[in-house]
């Protein structure tokens, strides 16, 4: 097996695969596999931006909840008691603290270097790293998990590209934001355990349906004119305009959604 690339060498990479010096970029990486390791793709990726970009990426939470897929796994096969039970030993979010492991070895690279800004909002928060970083995370409402206050709007109306490393159009958060723009979107409630001044506490809150069953048909049907695909190592990367990807999510969603 040939050694893995340095940060020199994927600098190189990532530029042709269309990186832009000074861009703000949200980062999707799975990174298994690749060869790639995740300190040395992320000081790749800040020495490409500069001192002008900004690194993005999620570090979500999706088992801090009491509906979701990941703490629903969790705790099936649990008798009632026993569900009660882990609930309330569920460490409440904190944005300084709290790991997001179900985002990948990048993402948790880049919320644990020393001067990250990280979001707060406990489900849905983003990481990140560069000049406008705090700015771009500073706004997250809890009842707007991908909407326009949170980082993901922030970063589409400020120009943001995506860059999508082994992985596909199925986890592109991006098309998340499209739900939000839909006329009168589905509404449920979300609930979640928080780390509070007096203690860990549950709340709950409203907010759009999420729903990812048909972002790969979605991606699918991009425009390859829209879309810069690259390689890095043995990684395949896409790289799109986060406007280009939600704009194109909308019309498709409003024309296939019932």
């Amino acid at each position: 097996m040939s050694p893995a690339p340095g940060a020199l060498a994927l600098a190189v990479r990532l530029r042709l695969a269309g990186v832009r010096p000074g861009s703000r970029l949200l980062v999707h990486a799975a990174l298994g596999g690749t060869g790639l390791d995740a300190e040395t793709l992320r000081d790749a990726l800040i020495g490409v931006l500069g001192p002008r970009g900004t690194l993005v990426v999620p570090a979500f939470t999706p088992e801090n909840s009491n509906t979701s897929t990941a703490h629903l796994t969790r705790i099936d096969g649990m008798t009632d008691e026993e569900v009660r039970l882990f609930r309330e030993r569920m460490p409440g979010f904190h944005p300084e603290r709290t790991p997001s492991p179900r985002m990948g070895a990048l993402a948790e690279a880049v919320r644990t270097t020393p001067g990250a800004h990280r979001s707060d909002h406990p489900q849905s928060s983003f990481a990140a790293l560069g000049r406008d970083a705090g700015r771009l995370l500073a706004e997250h409402r809890l009842s707007c998990h991908l909407g326009e206050e949170s980082p993901l709007g922030a970063l589409c109306w400020e120009g943001a590209d995506v860059l999508m490393i082994n992985v596909g159009f199925s986890v592109c958060t991006a098309f998340h934001l499209a739900e939000y723009r839909i006329p009168k979107p589905p509404l449920r409630m979300y609930a979640c355990v928080v780390n509070l001044p007096g203690g860990d506490q549950w709340i709950e809150f409203e907010d759009v349906v999420l729903d990812d069953s048909d972002f790969a048909l979605i991606g699918k049907e991009f425009p390859e004119s829209l879309v810069r695909r690259g390689r890095l190592g043995s990684a395949d990367t896409v790289l799109f305009s986060l406007h280009d990807a939600v704009d194109h999510a909308l019309a498709w969603m409003t024309e296939n959604r019932r």
